[in-house]
């Protein structure tokens, strides 16, 4: 491997490690997820996909567009606008924003069926407050879920029972350290797309009273899961949360619930709903949301303008342009364009079905960080900041995505020929990548 002097991105991240627990707020953003120390970082500036590092050097963003939240691209004119004009008229007061309650008329209208909003600031905190209004109303403390719903404790638990419980549902290696032990027996994983699984953990506990599922992310689930869940949750009265945070507004005007089949009674819309600015929802049945109630959920940030003012933007922006149209035809175009390349390479490489987060996966076992690393590092090199998945964006309009395509190819065609001649990881400039929690 290699040495190569780290660049100031990176310099900042190490400085940045000695105060910040982590480096920073999020996993999803560690360097080491990608590049290690060839990686940028830090961004100064934002427009549509393009990224400008500290450095001034410009990139095209085809992997995270800020973890999925800017749906219709970094900087938007139309919801700047908005979010500014509300800033000039006052952002939090003693009185409360008009906008909460005209967000909350909105999402009840594209959400046919449902008759109460709560809001939050981020996708966790939502799903906390959805398990909380949940069991309000079921009383009934166990869960059963399916899928990656964020960092809060009813979450982590599952893994204080078997430390090896979120593998397949988020990364190897999460410790469920801090999270209150009683919580142990109460939260119980079902493989995504297993009906038989899901059917054998509610059996084993049959005092379940909340499943939660996310309606789609790296693929869409077959007709079998859904109905399977939909008639086990009307049987046994369980309510059903459907974890919208990443697919929301991205195949439809709404949730991918309502394209796939699932008839939720709890439906929670995070990222792209305010297309970066800080907003979540919990949209729930009336009844279920009445009784919420009597419980004490509130914070003062929740009521802060500009979340609610980028939202209603957002969602005017997104059935306007019909959005969710252009991330699956890009989808599209992405995941033929490296199917096509990975057969012409002989490249023994799977693509997800779910277009506007189209998903490419190694099946080289422990070799597949090695061949995702080597991707990041030649087209880093060519100015595009890539990962294994892209979250597809309006701004991603076709020529890009062709030209990404284009330089993907070339970037193949070496790592093709590296590994016949078994020499791919000793052209790495960094570390391997890695998803591993403990190993950051």
């Amino acid at each position: 491997m290699k040495k190569v002097r780290s660049n100031i991105g990176y310099s900042y991240w190490k400085k940045a490690n000695k105060i910040i627990p982590g480096g920073n707020s999020i996993l999803s953003k560690r360097p080491e997820r990608y590049l290690g120390k060839l990686w940028p970082t830090y961004y100064k500036k934002a427009k549509g996909c393009f990224l400008w590092d500290l450095q001034g050097k410009k990139y095209i963003d085809m992997a995270q567009m800020g973890i999925g939240s800017a749906i219709l691209g970094y900087s938007n004119d139309k919801i700047n606008f908005a979010v500014k004009n509300a800033i000039k008229d006052g952002v939090n007061t003693t009185l409360n924003s008009l906008e909460e309650y005209n967000l909350a008329k909105k999402l009840l209208k594209i959400n046919k069926g449902f008759g109460g909003v709560k809001f939050c600031r981020s996708g966790g905190e939502a799903m906390d407050v959805a398990i909380r209004i949940a069991r309000s109303f079921t009383r009934k403390q166990k869960i059963a879920f399916s899928g990656y719903h964020g960092w809060f404790d009813w979450y982590l638990a599952t893994n204080l029972k078997n430390k090896a419980n979120l593998n397949d549902h988020l990364l190897e290696g999460l410790s469920p350290t801090g999270v209150y032990n009683g919580l142990k027996n109460s939260i119980h994983p079902f493989k995504y797309d297993d009906p038989d699984d899901l059917i054998r953990t509610i059996k084993k506990n049959k005092d379940i009273g909340i499943v939660v599922v996310e309606s789609a992310r790296y693929n869409y689930p077959n007709r079998d899961f859904v109905n399977t869940i939909n008639k086990i949750c009307n049987k046994r009265n369980i309510i059903l949360i459907c974890d919208e945070i990443t697919s929301g507004f991205r195949i439809n005007n709404s949730g991918a619930y309502k394209s796939v089949g699932f008839k939720p009674q709890i439906v929670v819309f995070g990222k792209g709903l305010g297309n970066g600015f800080a907003i979540s929802a919990v949209v729930g049945k009336s009844k279920i949301m009445k009784n919420s109630i009597g419980s004490f959920i509130s914070s003062s940030n929740w009521s802060e303008r500009l979340g609610f003012v980028a939202a209603l933007s957002t969602i005017d922006f997104i059935q306007k342009k019909k959005v969710w149209k252009h991330l699956n035809d890009m989808g599209k175009l992405i995941s033929k364009g490296w199917k096509d390349i990975f057969k012409e390479l002989n490249l023994n490489i799977s693509v997800s079905n779910f277009y506007p987060l189209v998903t490419m996966k190694p099946n080289y076992g422990q070799f597949n960080n090695v061949i995702l690393t080597y991707f990041m590092q030649d087209m880093l090199r060519k100015g595009y900041i890539v990962s294994s998945s892209i979250y597809l964006s309006y701004a991603h309009d076709k020529r890009i995505c062709l030209d990404y395509l284009k330089e993907a190819r070339k970037t193949f065609m070496k790592i093709s020929d590296l590994i016949k001649q078994n020499r791919l990881k000793r052209e790495l400039r960094t570390e391997i990548r890695t998803d591993s929690f403990q190993r950051l």
